[in-house]
Protein backbone atom coordinates (compact mmCIF):
# COMPACT_ATOMS: atom_id res chain seq x y z
CA UNK A 1 0.00 0.00 0.00
CA UNK A 2 1.48 3.43 -0.70
CA UNK A 3 1.24 6.81 0.00
CA UNK A 4 -0.64 9.22 -2.20
CA UNK A 5 -1.32 13.11 -1.65
CA UNK A 6 -4.34 13.65 -4.43
CA UNK A 7 -3.67 17.31 -5.84
CA UNK A 8 -6.62 19.22 -6.65
CA UNK A 9 -6.76 19.35 -10.34
CA UNK A 10 -7.41 14.76 -9.76
CA UNK A 11 -10.43 15.70 -7.96
CA UNK A 12 -11.77 18.07 -10.41
CA UNK A 13 -11.14 15.40 -13.41
CA UNK A 14 -13.30 13.17 -11.17
CA UNK A 15 -16.09 15.23 -11.02
CA UNK A 16 -18.78 17.37 -13.23
CA UNK A 17 -19.48 16.45 -17.25
CA UNK A 18 -16.96 14.90 -19.34
CA UNK A 19 -15.54 17.98 -21.72
CA UNK A 20 -15.36 18.26 -25.17
CA UNK A 21 -11.70 18.98 -25.44
CA UNK A 22 -10.60 15.23 -26.40
CA UNK A 23 -7.38 15.28 -24.69
CA UNK A 24 -9.24 16.93 -21.17
CA UNK A 25 -12.10 14.31 -21.71
CA UNK A 26 -9.35 11.56 -21.79
CA UNK A 27 -7.51 12.35 -18.88
CA UNK A 28 -11.23 12.43 -17.30
CA UNK A 29 -11.39 8.86 -18.27
CA UNK A 30 -8.30 7.89 -16.90
CA UNK A 31 -8.99 9.65 -14.01
CA UNK A 32 -11.83 7.86 -13.36
CA UNK A 33 -10.80 4.61 -14.48
CA UNK A 34 -7.43 4.87 -11.38
CA UNK A 35 -10.60 6.24 -9.03
CA UNK A 36 -12.76 3.10 -9.23
CA UNK A 37 -9.89 0.72 -9.92
CA UNK A 38 -6.93 1.32 -8.12
CA UNK A 39 -7.40 4.33 -6.15
CA UNK A 40 -8.49 2.33 -2.55
CA UNK A 41 -5.83 -0.42 -2.51
CA UNK A 42 -3.08 2.65 -1.24
CA UNK A 43 -3.86 5.40 1.60
CA UNK A 44 -5.05 8.33 0.22
CA UNK A 45 -3.92 11.84 1.43
CA UNK A 46 -5.60 15.49 0.56
CA UNK A 47 -4.73 18.28 2.71
CA UNK A 48 -6.53 21.84 3.88
CA UNK A 49 -5.34 23.35 1.07
CA UNK A 50 -6.88 20.89 -1.36
CA UNK A 51 -10.47 20.77 0.64
CA UNK A 52 -10.40 25.35 0.12
CA UNK A 53 -9.47 24.95 -3.52
CA UNK A 54 -12.47 22.38 -3.69
CA UNK A 55 -14.31 24.26 -1.78
CA UNK A 56 -14.60 27.49 -4.11
CA UNK A 57 -16.63 27.61 -7.27
CA UNK A 58 -20.17 26.66 -8.33
CA UNK A 59 -21.48 25.29 -4.90
CA UNK A 60 -23.13 22.58 -6.16
CA UNK A 61 -19.90 21.44 -7.96
CA UNK A 62 -17.85 22.35 -5.02
CA UNK A 63 -20.05 19.80 -2.62
CA UNK A 64 -19.71 17.16 -5.49
CA UNK A 65 -15.62 17.85 -4.98
CA UNK A 66 -16.19 17.88 -1.24
CA UNK A 67 -18.25 14.51 -1.23
CA UNK A 68 -15.81 12.57 -2.99
CA UNK A 69 -13.02 13.83 -0.77
CA UNK A 70 -14.76 13.51 2.65
CA UNK A 71 -13.52 9.90 2.92
CA UNK A 72 -10.14 10.40 2.46
CA UNK A 73 -7.38 11.27 5.22
CA UNK A 74 -6.72 15.14 5.72
CA UNK A 75 -3.13 16.00 6.78
CA UNK A 76 -2.15 19.30 7.76
CA UNK A 77 0.70 22.05 6.80
CA UNK A 78 3.17 22.26 9.27
CA UNK A 79 6.38 24.46 10.12
CA UNK A 80 8.87 22.19 8.36
CA UNK A 81 5.90 22.49 5.13
CA UNK A 82 5.58 26.00 5.07
CA UNK A 83 9.56 26.73 4.94
CA UNK A 84 9.59 23.69 2.31
CA UNK A 85 7.26 26.12 0.40
CA UNK A 86 9.10 29.11 0.78
CA UNK A 87 12.09 27.54 -0.09
CA UNK A 88 10.92 25.99 -3.69
CA UNK A 89 9.82 29.60 -4.81
CA UNK A 90 12.91 30.87 -3.55
CA UNK A 91 15.05 28.47 -5.63
CA UNK A 92 12.53 29.38 -8.84
CA UNK A 93 11.34 25.53 -8.58
CA UNK A 94 7.89 26.77 -8.74
CA UNK A 95 7.27 30.47 -10.04
CA UNK A 96 6.42 32.95 -7.46
CA UNK A 97 2.61 33.35 -8.79
CA UNK A 98 1.69 30.09 -7.68
CA UNK A 99 2.56 29.49 -3.58
CA UNK A 100 -0.23 27.25 -3.57
CA UNK A 101 1.18 24.70 -6.00
CA UNK A 102 4.37 25.02 -3.66
CA UNK A 103 2.19 23.89 -1.05
CA UNK A 104 1.42 21.09 -2.26
CA UNK A 105 4.49 19.46 -2.74
CA UNK A 106 5.78 20.78 0.57
CA UNK A 107 2.92 18.99 2.24
CA UNK A 108 3.33 15.65 0.69
CA UNK A 109 7.05 15.79 1.09
CA UNK A 110 6.99 16.79 4.55
CA UNK A 111 4.55 14.14 5.41
CA UNK A 112 6.61 11.61 3.83
CA UNK A 113 4.42 10.78 1.51
CA UNK A 114 5.53 8.39 -1.71
CA UNK A 115 3.58 10.08 -4.73
CA UNK A 116 1.83 13.18 -5.59
CA UNK A 117 -1.18 12.77 -8.20
CA UNK A 118 -1.96 16.02 -10.13
CA UNK A 119 -2.84 17.09 -14.06
CA UNK A 120 -1.30 20.19 -13.05
CA UNK A 121 1.71 20.01 -15.80
CA UNK A 122 2.17 23.92 -15.46
CA UNK A 123 3.87 24.33 -12.30
CA UNK A 124 3.63 20.50 -10.56
CA UNK A 125 4.37 17.94 -13.27
CA UNK A 126 6.26 19.88 -15.59
CA UNK A 127 9.67 17.98 -16.81
CA UNK A 128 11.66 21.18 -17.04
CA UNK A 129 10.81 22.02 -13.51
CA UNK A 130 10.59 18.28 -11.77
CA UNK A 131 14.64 18.34 -11.13
CA UNK A 132 14.90 21.63 -8.98
CA UNK A 133 11.94 20.06 -7.59
CA UNK A 134 13.74 17.11 -6.35
CA UNK A 135 16.82 19.08 -5.35
CA UNK A 136 14.85 22.10 -3.21
CA UNK A 137 13.25 18.66 -1.64
CA UNK A 138 16.48 16.71 -0.55
CA UNK A 139 18.31 19.94 0.21
CA UNK A 140 15.95 21.03 2.34
CA UNK A 141 15.69 17.49 4.15
CA UNK A 142 13.16 15.96 2.54
CA UNK A 143 12.37 12.96 -0.03
CA UNK A 144 10.58 14.79 -2.50
CA UNK A 145 7.43 12.95 -4.12
CA UNK A 146 7.25 11.29 -6.86
CA UNK A 147 4.96 13.59 -8.89
CA UNK A 148 3.11 11.64 -11.56
CA UNK A 149 -0.60 11.14 -13.28
CA UNK A 150 -3.45 8.66 -12.81
CA UNK A 151 -2.41 7.28 -15.84
CA UNK A 152 1.47 6.80 -15.01
CA UNK A 153 0.62 5.66 -11.30
CA UNK A 154 -2.37 2.53 -12.80
CA UNK A 155 -0.40 -0.49 -12.71
CA UNK A 156 2.48 0.69 -10.24
CA UNK A 157 0.54 0.89 -7.01
CA UNK A 158 -1.90 -1.89 -7.42
CA UNK A 159 1.11 -5.02 -7.32
CA UNK A 160 0.87 -5.07 -11.28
Amino acid sequence: METIYIETTVIGHLTGRILTDTLVAARQHVTRDWWENHARMNRLFVSYLVIDECSAGNAVAAEERLRLINDIEVIGGSDEADALADALLQANAIPDSEPRDAMHIAIAASNGLKYLLTWNFKHIANATLRWKIEETCRANGFDPPIICTPDELMGITDGN
